[in-house]
């Protein structure tokens, strides 16, 4: 663990402003993966002073976001929005903390450290270069002789987003800034202020930029942008957040699928890249798969149930056995909770269509004849599983003189339409006996030649 000199406090000062980016989700991450590495304490600042563009619906996007990550926070506002706190502290909306504000740019009024101008107040910036040192980047040196002077408080009475960052960080005691290396710019002002204060500032660490692959700033609009798309395609939280770790960081041997708790143990400031992160989807893609298939049936199933009924495959009266059957054998295929109705949609309907191209192929005279001696042998089946299917398969092939697969694609067509899927054996004996036979008369019913 790292050692601090004192009790570590860092915070996620999001703006709600309709949907969490996954750059924010990043820096939430990075935060809570050092307040947890280092014992400390993690703060949610909800930074709603922009009364035009916050919404109580981006507040629950940010909330509904951080906690599908599993990205839990000490001290802030409650998901209910009502200005109330999680710990001794807060609140934590900035829109509730107007006097607060006032109270500093007064003071700097009173000090002759700030000024009127036009109706606004204004902060007289010191016009010397100054030194950043930062935890990742090192130290940044930038040249304040011709800055102007920081509006503070607009005309309207309103603070400025340096004043109150600021402010916050000093009200809130917190140890460690980690945010977005495009913050970067802002700490000179940010340390000004500190200064003028009295006060010691934090730590910055700032965090390198997300780029798409084609190495241009990743915006809003990209692909993969919003955590929310996540959340709708049915990714696991548990991959999303590995891939995110990745962005800016790394255990160092190569590996990329790391558990959660190993991430928190070795967790710290001077390991982050200092060179920009590429968003890859189809590394996300690869880790959620690697993720689907470790995953117990539990967790699936978790997944898998709520994805089913948005997508019309079970209604509330589904068999919980069956449905953990079925995921068993469809595991490895599947690397979505989008893709779980594709892949299980048949186990659950029995007037399921079948594939055009797959029925020209296989449903020929032959094909269909097959079906009939294998139905047939399937109906005096005394044992109904995999290893026994297995076994009767071959045992008709070889009386009948023909390939196994003269039985396998005609029966795997007619009990689920498809000419692909998981293991035929276990596909079969997780349909069971009766529904096997039933879906073959209906083939041929359908089919007949």
């Amino acid at each position: 663990m790292t050692a601090v000199s004192s009790p570590v406090r860092v915070r996620f000062a999001p703006s709600p402003t309709g949907l969490l980016h996954i750059g924010g989700a990043r820096t939430a991450l990075f935060n809570w993966l050092y307040a947890r590495h280092t014992g400390g304490k993690l703060i949610l600042r909800i930074e709603d002073t922009d009364a035009a563009r916050n919404t109580p619906e981006a507040v629950a996007i940010i909330f509904e976001g951080l906690k599908w990550l599993g990205l839990n926070w000490d001290e802030g506002p409650s998901p209910a929005n009502d200005g109330t706190s999680i710990g001794d502290h807060g609140p934590y909306f900035q829109s509730q903390r107007g006097a607060i504000y006032k109270k500093y740019v007064d003071r700097l009024l009173a000090e002759g450290k700030a000024y009127e101008h036009e109706g606004a107040v204004k902060f007289r910036t010191p016009k010397t270069p100054i030194t950043v040192p930062d935890a990742i980047c090192g130290d940044v040196t930038f040249d304040r002789t011709m800055d102007p002077d920081l509006v503070i408080q607009r005309k309207d009475g309103s603070p400025v987003f340096h004043l109150v960052n600021v402010v916050d960080d000093l009200e809130m005691k917190i140890t460690h800034v980690i945010r977005g290396e495009d913050h970067l710019s802002n700490t000179p002002k940010h340390l000004a202020l500190f200064e003028a204060f009295g006060a010691t500032p934090p730590t910055y660490a700032h965090i390198p930029l997300i780029l798409n692959t084609n190495g241009s700033k990743m915006s809003k609009r990209d692909e993969g942008a919003s955590i929310g798309e996540y959340i709708e395609n049915g990714y696991l939280p548990e991959a999303v957040r590995n891939f995110l770790c990745l962005l800016g960081w790394s255990p160092k041997e190569n590996r990329e699928v790391v558990p959660i708790e190993e991430v928190v143990e070795k967790f710290d400031l001077p390991q982050v890249n200092r060179s920009n992160a590429r968003f890859d989807i189809n590394k996300l893609y690869w880790i959620t798969g690697e993720y689907m298939r470790a995953a117990t049936l539990d967790r699936l199933a978790e997944l898998a149930v709520p994805a089913l009924k948005k997508q019309g495959v079970i209604g509330d009266d589904y068999d919980a056995a069956y449905l953990r059957s079925a995921l068993a054998i469809v595991q490895e295929k599947v690397k979505l909770g989008k893709e779980l109705g594709d892949w299980l949609s048949y186990f659950f309907k029995e007037d399921f269509a079948y594939d055009p191209a797959a029925v020209a192929k296989v449903f020929t005279p032959e094909g269909l004849e097959n079906l009939k001696t294998l139905r047939a042998a399937l109906a005096g089946a005394e044992t109904f599983t995999a290893a026994a299917l297995e076994e009767s398969f071959k045992t008709l092939a070889a009386a009948q003189g023909k390939k196994i697969g003269a039985y396998i694609h005609p029966i795997r067509l007619a009990v689920s339409g498809r000419s692909v899927g998981p293991s035929l054996y276990h596909l079969l004996e997780v349909l069971g006996k009766d529904r096997t036979l039933a879906r073959a008369d209906r083939a041929l019913a359908q089919f007949p030649g």
